[in-house]
């Protein structure tokens, strides 16, 4: 069976210092560069909110330094825990063993290391937290750093999902950039599949949420790790994770594949008929066997997507495995 949750998280531990009343989770993974100055920027917002506060680093099996880094800025700053992950899980599960460890008491706030998200909008979410809304989600406004493309392709993704997350509806031009209070985080940890689009979790537990816009500001230091690649592998798990959409897409193709077939049928019987048995032609008579081979192949994929997430759901392997846990003191 998976992992259950961490314990700490929900109440205090014997000798254990008491809990923060908010945390702040960041999955890192080669973030050396950017580390020292992001920390600089985080503790002075944190300082200013009056809340105590932790902030808890997850090094999602860095090639760099970052460890290395989140161990000495642990050493100068008590507010700091570090989650070291024995290998690299990917983003999406490292942000899952960050929230498993925040002690947060009363919310916590995920954001990521590299200051495109800028920690200067926290404040904002926190004023929208404490008018009763239980998720203040950072919807970008404008993307600076980011090239037409790459916008264009992030516009169409979100309204893709919009449109076929049916009841539940993804927030366009949201990240994982948020404040959740205590109460929406225990239900999503609940959630444990191995397959997780995080920004499909956060909308599928519900709860009131509220948008708060900002501007997202280019990379500060360093290389994105989002390739065209991964970015496409990221939005098949967002499709395939979140929604039955393409298995029923699958069906209607089939559907009208074969109304259109029985077509060409009606047709050929009635030319046969009125004009006699012609011997068909070899290039029309491969385009169709092509045609239908390829709209079959593709429908066996979309099958065999869902039955990969059903075959790895049923390993019961844990989401992650913790090679070290330094909490905050």
């Amino acid at each position: 069976m998976p992992e259950p949750a961490p314990t700490a998280a929900a109440g205090p531990v014997a000798g254990a210092s008491p809990p923060p009343a908010l945390s702040v989770v960041v999955p890192c993974y080669n973030e050396e560069e950017v580390l020292p100055e992001f920390h600089r920027r985080l503790s002075a917002v944190m300082e200013g909110t009056g809340l105590t506060w932790e902030v808890v680093y997850v090094n999602d099996g860095s090639e760099d330094r970052s460890l290395d880094v989140m161990l000495r800025l642990r050493a100068a700053d008590p507010h700091v825990a570090v989650v070291n992950l024995s290998r690299n899980f990917g983003k999406e599960i490292a942000l899952t063993a960050g929230l498993d460890h925040a002690r947060g008491a009363e919310a916590v706030v995920v954001i990521d290391a590299d200051l495109q998200d800028p920690p200067e909008v926290i404040p904002q979410l926190i004023a929208t937290w404490r008018e009763g809304y239980d998720i203040a989600y950072a919807q970008r406004t404008a993307r600076h750093g980011e090239g037409l493309i790459k916008r264009a392709t992030a516009a169409a993704f979100y309204r893709l999902m919009q449109g076929l997350g049916g009841r539940v509806k993804l927030p366009k031009d949201t990240g994982d950039f948020r404040l959740m209070s205590r109460r929406s985080l225990d239900a999503l940890l609940k959630l444990r599949e191995h397959h997780r689009f995080m920004k499909g979790l956060f909308a599928w537990v519900g709860f009131p949420s509220k948008a708060v816009p900002y501007e997202r500001a280019p990379r500060a230091a360093g290389s994105t790790k989002w390739n065209w690649w991964k970015l496409w592998n990221l939005s098949l798990e967002g499709i395939t994770s979140f929604t039955v959409g393409p298995l029923k897409i699958a069906t209607y193709v089939g559907v009208v594949v074969a109304f259109l077939a029985g077509i060409f049928l009606a047709q050929l019987l009635l030319r046969t008929i009125l004009f006699g048995n012609p011997v068909a032609g070899y290039p029309s008579l491969m385009a169709v066997v092509l045609f239908l081979g390829g709209v079959q192949m593709m429908m066996l994929g979309i099958i065999g997507e869902y039955l990969g997430r059903i075959f790895n759901e049923t390993k019961g392997r844990p989401l992650y495995i913790v090679e070290r846990h330094l909490p905050s003191r």
